[in-house]
């Protein structure tokens, strides 16, 4: 189905842009420059958005979009939208739609006509795959696992063939049981543990899923973090 904007009426713009996913010097020029020309900006925690504007020296209205709320708040910002003010819309960190809210508003913009204009930048995704030392040719994104044991251990022995890398969001307190799951579903895989990227105390971790078991469990670590599981090798050929 093509969708459209009727003749004569013009609608604003929908720019996803991307913010940095901790040192604020990640913010490129051109999301700076949309940031200062939108009307106003959609955004998850507002205080995490004011952080920006407050280095940057911008006065912006914030309008709050996130879980659960989309339903009420995707309404508002298309109603603005077909008004003909341009929206930027941005996460708490890193690019829009990547395991956040954004996905069904961009959707909904787009099912509606409206332009959608990526504004890349910052992404704790490729960010990780860059430094890791994994292959990169083939990856597969898998976000956050899901929340409950079995299923996590269902997903990850449904992987066991994936000849790509693996990247998933975990929080740190929960690494030691998803390190443990890897170990019985995947075997001693290369794993990558990274976190606090682009901060003062960026960490990548690599080791095995035993020797990384043994250090999490002496380690507390804090905030979120970007798990790289390394393909399964393939056995040497006997000549």
């Amino acid at each position: 189905m093509i969708s459209g904007i009727n003749k004569g009426e013009r609608s604003g713009t929908l720019y996803v842009v991307a913010t940095p996913i901790g040192n604020l010097e990640d913010l490129t020029f051109r999301a700076l420059k949309t940031l200062e020309r939108v009307q106003f900006i959609a955004c998850e925690d507002t205080r995490q958005t004011k952080k920006i504007l407050t280095t940057y020296n911008l006065k912006k209205e914030l309008f709050s979009y996130y879980q659960p709320k989309e339903k009420q708040k995707i309404p508002q910002i298309i109603n603005r939208l077909k008004r003909g003010e341009d929206v930027a819309l941005v996460s708490d960190a890193g690019t829009p739609g990547i395991s956040d809210p954004g996905f069904p508003l961009i959707r909904e913009a787009i099912n509606q006509g409206i332009r959608v204009v990526p504004i890349p930048g910052a992404s704790a995704v490729t960010a990780a795959l860059s430094a890791a030392g994994l292959p990169t040719h083939r990856f597969l994104f898998l976000g956050f696992p899901p929340p409950k044991r079995e299923a996590t251990k269902k997903l990850l022995q449904s992987l066991r063939d994936e000849t790509g890398t693996l990247v998933f969001y975990l929080p740190p307190r929960k690494l030691t049981a998803f390190l443990i799951l890897i170990q019985e579903t995947l075997g001693e895989r290369q794993i990558v543990f990274a976190r606090e990227m682009t901060k003062i105390y960026e960490e990548f971790t690599r080791g095995t899923p035993k020797e990384l078991i043994l250090s999490t469990e002496k380690t507390s670590h804090k905030g979120e973090a970007t798990v790289l599981i390394g393909p399964q090798k393939k056995p040497k050929k006997t000549p």
